[in-house]
């Protein structure tokens, strides 16, 4: 046989064999790929892609193109799609335990929040999404949340009264929002620009990182700094896909999460120190409140969660320093 057939027989068989020990997965965001969750995904596939050496390549996908928070996190669990970051938004209802994260006013600050979630409660936390079909790999963040409208001012809690107001699908939201008499419209984050354009609800909120990636400003007047709830995120794998790993690039992965996490961070933080600037430049009002006010008006449900989730479970978040 001729030398040269040969060679290039190999090398084709070569080309074959490295197309095939190539995988490639996809992780997911519902909001722009210029944003602090846009950083989160795509320092997460350069880390998985620099650690392994190109054998895994990770595809990133934005904008809610694979489906809203809810769809992506139902599609990393049945493994249809391997990966996504995702806020805890609609994560209670895969792991309830989640749940007492979202209580309103519970952290005193972003510095405060990253501390429990990487100390010993975030990763005890971590543990509980196993046993549902995932791999959680890292806290990352969505952000503290503020308040929009296009209706009015909102100064005090009063304010909120009868203001029809996209919520995201948190049980613990939207107890608290009606507790301040909004009226809430749970709805996926895709959905959330159009319905406030067309005025199928007066507001929204969200961190102001989400605010400007999403471009609220063009279909909100007001934002009130209210600060109510800090917003974790979470890098989510489909536990047999992780599984299937080889214990390295395990190693790789939550390194890889870490990092990613790290980053995103830094861009909330960024996005927090110039974003009400910003969005007072192109038009919005933006409202200091005294946060006080809303903390009072939040008490008699407050003592509703500290009836579900416990007392001492709640202080022991608290305690934190």
């Amino acid at each position: 046989m001729n030398f040269k057939i040969v060679v290039a027989a190999l090398a084709t068989l070569g080309l074959i064999a490295a197309a095939h020990s190539q995988s490639a997965m996809r992780i997911s965001i519902s909001v722009a790929q210029n944003s602090h969750q846009g950083v989160g995904i795509d320092t997460f596939a350069k880390e998985v892609e620099t650690r392994t050496k190109g054998r895994i390549k990770v595809q990133s996908f934005y904008s809610g193109s694979l489906g809203g928070e809810r769809e992506s996190i139902e599609a990393v669990q049945l493994g249809t799609q391997e990966l996504t970051l995702t806020s805890t938004g609609p994560v209670p209802n895969f792991v309830p335990e989640a749940r007492i994260l979202d209580v309103p006013f519970l952290f005193r600050d972003k510095a405060h929040a990253r501390m429990v979630l990487d100390g010993p409660i975030g990763q005890e936390m971590l543990a509980k999404f196993e046993p549902k079909g995932f791999k959680a790999l890292a806290w990352a963040e969505n952000g503290i949340r503020h308040m929009t409208n296009s209706k009015r001012a909102v100064n005090a809690p009063e304010d909120l009264k009868g203001l029809k107001m996209r919520t995201m699908e948190n049980p613990v939201h939207i107890a608290a929002y009606k507790g301040f008499g909004i009226v809430t419209t749970p709805m996926a984050f895709p959905e959330v620009f159009t319905a406030l354009q067309q005025g199928t609800v007066d507001g929204q909120e969200n961190p102001l990182s989400v605010i400007m990636a999403a471009k609220f400003d063009q279909v909100q007047k007001h934002l009130s700094l209210t600060g109510h709830v800090y917003s974790p995120a979470i890098f989510l794998m489909n536990k047999a896909a992780f599984d299937k790993l080889s214990a390295e690039d395990k190693t790789h992965f939550l390194e890889a999460a870490r990092v990613a996490a790290k980053a995103n961070r830094a861009r909330v933080d960024e996005d927090d120190a110039k974003g009400a600037a910003e969005l007072k430049a192109k038009g919005m009002q933006v409202i200091e409140v005294d946060k006080s006010k809303f903390v009072a008006a939040l008490a008699p449900v407050n003592a509703e969660f500290e009836k579900q989730f416990g007392k001492a479970n709640l202080d022991r978040i608290r305690a934190v320093k």
